[in-house]
């Protein structure tokens, strides 16, 4: 059984930037796109950033583009999101995910991601 580690999250200020990395346990031949997930209390888990190696294609939500980036190794299913000009409103548990679907677009329903990490809160305070 593959597991999926995040680090990286913690408490920063509006402005500030964090990074973080997701690692697989165990190397994979099933993995075909990554993507990483959030969700503030009370809310739905909704799609951040998403990364295809088929292609290497990436996407990103509209309130992330331009300050968020992601980038992985698909040699090592490792995971990482850059994030810049941080704001409150990204505060949230942020989960990395796995998909087994084989295909150039990056999808955002969490539907077709089927591995889960525990999640690593992210806190930015104003």
């Amino acid at each position: 059984q593959v597991q999926l580690v995040e680090s990286g999250g913690g408490l920063v200020q509006a402005g500030d930037s964090l990074r973080l990395s997701c690692a697989a346990s165990a190397r994979t031949f099933s993995i075909y796109a990554m993507g990483w997930f959030r969700q503030a209390p009370g809310k739905e888990r909704e799609f951040v950033a998403g990364i295809t190696w088929i292609g290497g294609s990436t996407d990103y939500s509209d309130s992330v583009k331009g300050r968020f980036t992601i980038s992985g190794d698909n040699a090592k299913n490792t995971l990482y999101l850059q994030m810049n000009s941080l704001k409150p409103e990204d505060t949230a548990v942020y989960y990395c995910a796995a998909s087994p679907v084989r295909h150039s677009t990056v999808f955002r329903t969490r539907s077709s991601y089927d591995r889960w990490g525990q999640g690593t809160q992210v806190t930015v305070s104003a």
